[in-house]
């Protein structure tokens, strides 16, 4: 016997078959369906986006399976992983993820359904309560309320600058100059604060002779500190 043939012997049984019955197969199929529906109704309840996308929902439910199936697969035959090692390399996936916390899910399925087709059924279950305990308290912490946008549109000169900055002073803490545009003898202005009493002061603004027009604006993008 060469020592090309030992390598080889030692190699396969190494990585020996690992031979699964119908029902080792089908349980842990069935955990990580369950635990995929349960990923299901935790992504409804937590995520809060403007459009709810069912069939990205839906989608986790498959991917934690189809995972769990791979790996069962994998653990068959040390060719069989091999070859679907490469066959994976080839698949590229192109959908744009627009939201971080999809990316959590997406994760979240994908490991669950490793774990479960690894045979380690606990560790899934004792991840995703703990993932779900994480999201919840963190979903519920106070977070800081997005600053207002001021936009004012009046005459350019020096007095109207002067009034309308001693104005948001007097109604503002945090206020911070976005964009100043000048078109002959006007001026727009658009102004990042935070402010309390928003109508008093647009009042206060649109009450002065050389201002033309006050819009206060309220946006959902980042909070700025």
């Amino acid at each position: 016997m060469t020592f090309k043939d030992i390598l080889k012997k030692s190699f396969i049984e190494g990585y020996a078959a690992t031979e699964m019955g119908t029902k080792a197969i089908l349980v842990a199929l069935g955990v990580t369906a369950l635990i995929g529906i349960y990923i299901f109704f935790c992504y409804r309840l937590l995520t809060r986006r403007t459009f709810y996308s069912k069939n990205f929902n839906m989608s986790l439910i498959a991917m934690s399976v189809i995972t769990a199936a791979i790996i069962l697969t994998i653990q068959s035959s040390v060719v069989v992983s091999l070859g679907m090692v490469g066959a994976l390399s080839i698949v590229r996936f192109r959908t744009a993820i627009k939201d971080p916390m999809d990316l959590v899910f997406l994760f979240w399925s994908i490991s669950a359904g490793i774990i479960c087709g690894a045979g380690l059924a606990e560790i899934a279950v004792i991840l995703s309560l703990a993932v779900t305990v994480l999201l919840f308290v963190f979903d519920r912490f106070p977070v800081a309320k997005a600053p207002m946008i001021l936009v004012i549109n009046g005459k350019s000169s020096a007095e109207t600058d002067a009034f309308i900055e001693k104005t948001i002073q007097t109604y503002c803490k945090y206020y911070s100059e976005k964009s100043r545009a000048i078109t002959g003898d006007q001026i727009d202005l658009v102004i990042e604060l935070r402010v309390q009493q928003g109508a008093e002061l647009t009042q206060k603004l649109a009450g002065a002779p050389d201002i033309y027009s006050v819009s206060l604006l309220r946006h959902d993008g980042e909070v700025t500190f």
